[in-house]
């Protein structure tokens, strides 16, 4: 008698295992590859492709001075902590060394032998200066004499001068010269930062195209390479040798020592400037430099030689943004105008009052489709209605031409407004512009907090206290991204306006727990971090788990910016270990592994890259057909969570739920021309239509619509 097969048996997993996981830097290095293929993709229009080489520059620089300077000083304390997926700091860092090379070299291999050569088709001519005619060899030496030359330093290195600090970021030369005596010398020689990379020389008319325009030719040669043939003028009676290239990355991860709130101001002051001392973490050189001058610079920035990078090719590749704005629309995105909800419109087309529209119902934005100018408009109108009392709002990153910023000036300056602004002097890489505002605002009699100590404050808050009659009512904008009017255009986010009591009741709460003195735990609607939310926000997957179980819908839908939360990816092993269908649109970082059986089978993740930058944080639960959702500034990490001042809000109006589930979700999951499909070990295939399939481009349709 033959014995029944036995039932296959589910996987067993431990929940701690760190195979379960993927680095998190591995996968943030993971984002810049498909940044890379943007650039490669010969659907953009051709300058457009030049914008995703040059933020992959842009994108790696930034990955070197914070994550990577972060790893090393671990490893110069002596910090042996294991990451998530069981790797120490060191072994993070030789990873992230053998990606990034591969990363660096593909891309000037692109602008080589791609990019490059179509910007010449299209007449768009990156000269070498050897490549020069005669007039523009002319031209480009008036402007050497009259631009370069008075802006250069050359820095001598012997007995008597010692090595020159070489400062974040910047492109030098590295010169060897022979003296009168016949003696080598070395010199650096720093690029000027302050004029363009790529220099401008004349333009020419081309053919004429077929809409009957003709277009102009442009001209640029390398600021080096224009430099590098006039070094002679710098070193006279000298004989200059050899010159080259180099530009070196420090550690730009600011530790600041946090005493009293009152010396914040100073401390970030002074840890802005020592950004600049920061240690060496890259240095970049071409591969024509020989290996002595390679040895002082190892010898003499005090590195490894494994943190030296040879390239062939431009150094710096996001000095390629010199190139976006030409005058050549035929290469670009066509232009679009964001649009105003009709209730913010009055019939004639003039701006409504915010206010009055607010009071008819909750408003959703979703940038930039929708415009920004109602959120600066909220303000501006709140500054001149003698009703309102009161403005507070929290700023992050708003960049060094703020109108949000100009409007609490007016506000208190022009009308007398009481205004209170929590300024967040700890935002990476916006700590001068902060500074300067606050300094600004204080001098005009705003109560400016520079935050919590310890703590980073990165909600997105905007309320307004106004009397009406004999009652007091506050009206509320809530955001996932910044009050930045400049990055509005390009960040895709939204934004939430209401005045509902409890809403704008947990915000004055919120407020009084950033400026003075709370304890509070507990928030009406809002979810708070470090307060509430990651016990919330848990709780609210548990509750998607048991739905399943219990046999009603369930369905989990997240979209953002970064996952990295253990705790939180446990949760969702085990909502999916349960059946329950778990969508994750994650735009950079992710360190959960979906498709796994018997793990997460029933988790997609998918990510998408498109002409805007996808930045909101949209959290969506079916709860068993009534369904919650949540918008707000906090990704799903341990930062966001634990360290930072967070806030998610709930969308509670019928009708902006269904615009989240159905225009907006539904059509980000539909995506199949720019979307990305990760595998379970953090590799990602792009996804295209099947034959017969519509093509599907998210972001289009929101423009369309």
């Amino acid at each position: 008698m033959l014995e029944s097969p036995m039932p296959e048996q589910e996987p067993v997993f431990d929940l701690q295992d760190p195979k379960l996981y993927l680095n998190r830097e591995l996968s943030l290095l993971e984002f810049q590859r498909r940044v890379l293929e943007e650039a490669r993709d010969a659907a953009w229009p051709l300058l457009e492709r030049v914008k995703f080489l040059s933020i992959l520059g842009s994108n790696m620089d930034e990955f070197f001075m914070v994550r990577v300077g972060g790893l090393k000083m671990q490893i110069q304390d002596g910090v042996v902590e294991f990451s998530p997926d069981g790797r120490t700091p060191a072994e993070q860092v030789a990873a992230i060394r053998k990606v990034s090379s591969d990363l660096f070299k593909s891309g000037l291999q692109l602008w080589n032998s791609d990019l490059l050569p179509s910007l010449n088709r299209a007449g768009i001519h990156i000269l070498n200066y050897g490549d020069l005619d005669e007039k523009q060899r002319e031209a480009s030496q008036e402007y050497f004499e009259e631009v370069i030359y008075p802006v250069l330093t050359p820095l001598a290195f012997d007995p008597g001068h010692p090595f020159p600090h070489i400062s974040n970021l910047s492109l030098n030369l590295a010169i060897l010269i022979r003296d009168e005596k016949g003696h080598e010398r070395f010199a650096r020689l720093k690029i000027p930062g302050t004029l363009p990379r790529l220099i401008p020389l004349r333009r020419s008319s081309g053919s004429t195209r077929k809409d009957g325009t003709v277009p102009h030719h442009h001209y640029f040669v390398w600021l080096e390479q224009l430099i590098l043939a006039h070094l002679a003028a710098l070193f006279p009676g000298m004989n200059v040798l050899e010159a080259h290239l180099f530009r070196v990355i420090r550690n730009a991860d600011l530790v600041v020592q946090e005493v009293e709130g009152d010396d914040l101001l100073e401390t970030m002051r002074e840890s802005v400037r020592e950004r600049r001392f920061g240690s060496v973490v890259c240095v970049e050189i071409n591969r024509q430099m020989p290996e002595r001058i390679r040895e002082v610079l190892i010898d003499q920035l005090e590195i490894d030689a494994k943190e030296v990078y040879t390239f062939d090719g431009p150094l710096g590749l996001n000095d390629l943004r010199t190139l976006l704005p030409i005058d050549r629309p035929d290469l670009k995105d066509p232009p679009f105008l964001p649009v105003f909800q009709k209730v913010l419109k009055k019939a004639n087309g003039d701006d409504a009052s915010v206010l009055d529209a607010i009071r008819q119902g909750d408003i959703l934005l979703h940038h930039p489709y929708d415009s920004f100018m109602p959120v600066i408009n909220f303000l501006r109108q709140a500054a001149y209605d003698k009703d309102v009392l009161a403005i507070k709002q929290t700023l992050y990153r708003v960049g060094s031409n703020a109108p949000v910023v100009r409007a609490l000036l007016e506000a208190r300056r022009d009308y007398g407004k009481q205004v209170s602004t929590l300024v967040e002097l700890k935002a990476r890489f916006d700590e001068e512009s902060n500074i300067s505002w606050a300094r600004m605002l204080e001098q005009e009699g705003v109560h400016v907090v520079y935050g919590l100590l310890g703590l980073k404050t990165h909600s997105k808050v905007a309320l307004v206290v106004r009397k009406e009659g004999e009652h007091i009512r506050r009206y509320i904008h809530l955001g996932t991204g910044n009050y930045n009017a400049a990055t509005a255009q390009a960040y895709e986010d939204m934004g939430l306006f209401t005045c509902d009591p409890d809403i704008c009741a947990d915000a004055t709460d919120l407020f009084n727990y950033l400026t003075g003195y709370s304890a509070k735990k507990e928030y009406r609607k809002l979810l708070v971090a470090p307060v509430n939310m990651r016990q919330r926000f848990e709780a609210l997957i548990e509750r998607e788990t048991e739905h399943h179980k219990a046999g009603r819908p369930a369905h989990l839908i997240f979209k953002l910016n970064a996952l990295v939360d253990k705790s939180i990816i446990q949760k969702l092993y085990l909502a999916s270990q349960a059946g329950v269908k778990v969508d994750l649109i994650v735009r950079g970082i992710c360190c959960l592994r979906p498709g796994i059986k018997g793990l997460s089978e029933n988790i997609r993740v998918i990510s998408i890259l498109g002409r805007f930058l996808e930045h909101s944080r949209v959290y969506y639960f079916e709860n068993a057909g009534d369904p919650q959702v949540y918008l707000g500034s906090a990704d799903l990490m341990p930062r966001n969570l634990d360290r930072r001042v967070e806030v998610l809000f709930p969308i509670e109006d019928p009708r902006n739920i269904r615009y989240i589930r159905q225009q907006m979700l539904d059509t980000y999951l539909r995506d199949n021309t720019s979307v990305r499909q990760m595998n379970s070990d953090g590799s990602y295939t792009r996804i295209l239509p099947a034959k017969d399939e519509p093509a599907v481009n998210a972001q289009q349709i929101f423009l369309r619509n």
